[in-house]
Parts: C-alpha cells; structure tokens; sequence
C-alpha cells in the first residue's frame, strides 16, 4: 500500500506541476495496472503523448484525442481535452469555440459518421479548416479504416493505442471529468474569460 500510494503521489505531483492539478485519473490506472505496471505505462506513454502535441501542434494532438475517445466512448478523456481545445482557441482567436466541452463530451454515442460530421461543422465554423480533414483522418484510424502512411498518422495511430488503454480504465472506474489537460489549464485569467464568455451565452 505505501509503494501504491508513493507512486500515485509521485504522478499526481508531476501533473499537477504540469497542468495545475492532479486528474482523477491517476488512480484508477495505478489500481488497474498495479504499482509497478502504473508506473511503467506513464513513464512510457506521457512522454510520447506531449512528443504528439509537439509535433502535431496542440490542437491537432487533442482534438486527435477527442476523437479517439468519443469513438470508444469515453467522457472523461473527450473532455478533459475538448475543454483545452476551447481554452487554446480562445487564446488563440480570443473567441469561444462554436461547441463547449461538456456538449463535445457527450457525443459519445454517435456513429463515426455523425461524429465527423458533428465535429467538421463545428471545426469549418470555427474557420479550422484544415482541422476539419484532419479529423477525417483520425477518426479513420481511430476506427482501423485507414493505416498509417507518414510519420504524422503513425503518431495519431500510437494514440489510438494508448488513449484506449486510458479510454477503458476511466470507462470502467466511471471516472467523472476534472479540468483541462494541457499546461493552458493553469492560465486562470484565461479560464475566468472562457467561464464569463459561456456564461453570457447560456
């Protein structure tokens, strides 16, 4: 138990320095995978998700992640990275991004097709053209209809992998959305304007 809680510890330290707290999901993994098998699969597999982000461009690497996750079903990864989708945007075109967080989270449901759908109208309104075939791609092979031919799609297929792997852990410990994963999270003036901006929508 002590070598359990040292590592959780450990990780949720290292994310909040990161992302300005510790995810929810931190736990449920280590159960999942045991002490050792926790740690291993994030010593692995974060390096290579912000090695995604770095090559990708931030908003391509999460709204990859998006996508993989609405495609298996997952709420808790679609939002965590929707919500630092909007926040990017917003930072980036100081507007609101056409859809919020928790509505792209609750896509789950949707066929791949409708998916796409949904999610190019929003993108193409957003003036995120580019992003909007982009997502064509990913979701392609999010679901094995298409293979990878370059190094960027080998990256997004490496996501497929281990956003699954977090997708089915936080689907089964039911785990509920926190905040945004990506440094930006940590920018509360930021969110403040974001949570304004919604709010004066609603």
């Amino acid at each position: 138990m002590f070598a359990r809680r040292l590592v959780v510890g450990t990780l949720e330290s290292a994310c909040r320095a990161m992302w300005g707290f510790p995810p929810r999901m931190i736990r449920p993994m280590v159960a999942s995978m045991g002490t050792a098998g926790g740690l291993r699969w994030f010593t692995v597999n974060m390096p290579r998700c912000f090695m995604a982000q770095r090559t990708l461009g931030p908003v391509r690497a999460h709204l990859a992640i998006v996508l993989i996750s609405l495609n298996n079903g997952c709420t808790y990864c679609a939002y965590g990275h929707a919500y630092a989708l909007e926040l990017l945007y917003l930072r980036e075109h100081d507007r609101l991004f056409p859809v919020d967080a928790r509505t792209m989270a609750e896509w789950t449901d949707l066929e791949p097709r409708r998916l796409t759908d949904r999610l190019r109208a929003a993108l193409e309104q957003a003036g995120l053209h580019s992003e909007a075939v982009w997502a064509d791609q990913v979701l392609a092979l999010a679901t094995g209809e298409q293979q990878p031919v370059d190094p960027d799609e080998a990256r997004v297929a490496n996501l497929v992998r281990i956003v699954g792997e977090m997708n089915e852990v936080a689907i089964a410990h039911k785990v509920e959305p926190d905040q945004a994963h990506d440094a930006i999270n940590k920018d509360a003036t930021l969110k403040r304007r974001h949570e304004d901006l919604r709010t004066a929508l609603a």
